[in-house]
């Protein structure tokens, strides 16, 4: 887990602080750290709020932190591509499409963290990322002769899923949107 990388403002979860404890019991078990060591570094994993914190008191040992979960990859090419309903959203997905048409929807997404990022590589396609209606996104997609379109805000980042999109688009687009009816909802509110 290196600070470094950018990762290290990210917000952690409950699983990955049980990580850090693991990690640190298995560290005493190996006599690489001793009970005050311990104890020490346990009260900062219990308040860690973000992958800096846990770094601070994982780095120096050769276990290393808590790994990244592998992005899930969905490639395809001259075909449609689509997550709805109930699936697992980890916190990266790669989309790497040719001529396809690929739907991430979240509404019903069980997230593994409250910040996913899409990378998306996408030539002559379209992708659609349908958000809650609470939810917020950014955008960082370079595109030659495509388009990215986002109807959701940006700012402040909801604290129950901002999806961060990058990547490019050559001939094809992007969309970000909440689900329709989704303003009328707001306003009915």
């Amino acid at each position: 887990m290196d600070p470094a990388s950018g990762d290290a403002h990210l917000r952690i979860s409950n699983t990955e602080r049980a990580e850090a404890r693991r990690l640190l019991e298995h560290a005493v078990g190996e006599g690489m750290l001793t009970l005050d060591e311990f104890t020490e570094r346990i009260d900062v994993v219990l308040a860690a709020r973000t992958r800096g914190d846990l770094a601070a008191v994982l780095d120096d040992l050769p276990l290393g932190g808590p790994k990244a979960p592998e992005p899930l990859v969905l490639r395809g090419r001259m075909t449609s591509l689509s997550r709805r309903g109930r699936w697992v959203a980890p916190p990266r997905i790669r989309v790497d499409t040719r001529m396809c048409d690929t739907t991430l929807d979240f509404r019903a997404a069980t997230l593994q963290r409250p910040v996913v990022e899409i990378h998306v590589d996408d030539y002559c396609s379209s992708t659609e990322i349908i958000l809650p209606d609470d939810a917020t996104a950014t955008t960082e997609v370079e595109t030659v002769a495509g388009s990215v379109t986002v109807t959701v805000a940006a700012m402040p980042p909801s604290p129950r899923l901002h999806v961060v999109v990058r990547g490019r688009v050559r001939m094809g687009s992007v969309t970000v949107r909440h689900p329709f009816g989704a303003a009328l909802r707001r306003v009915l509110r």
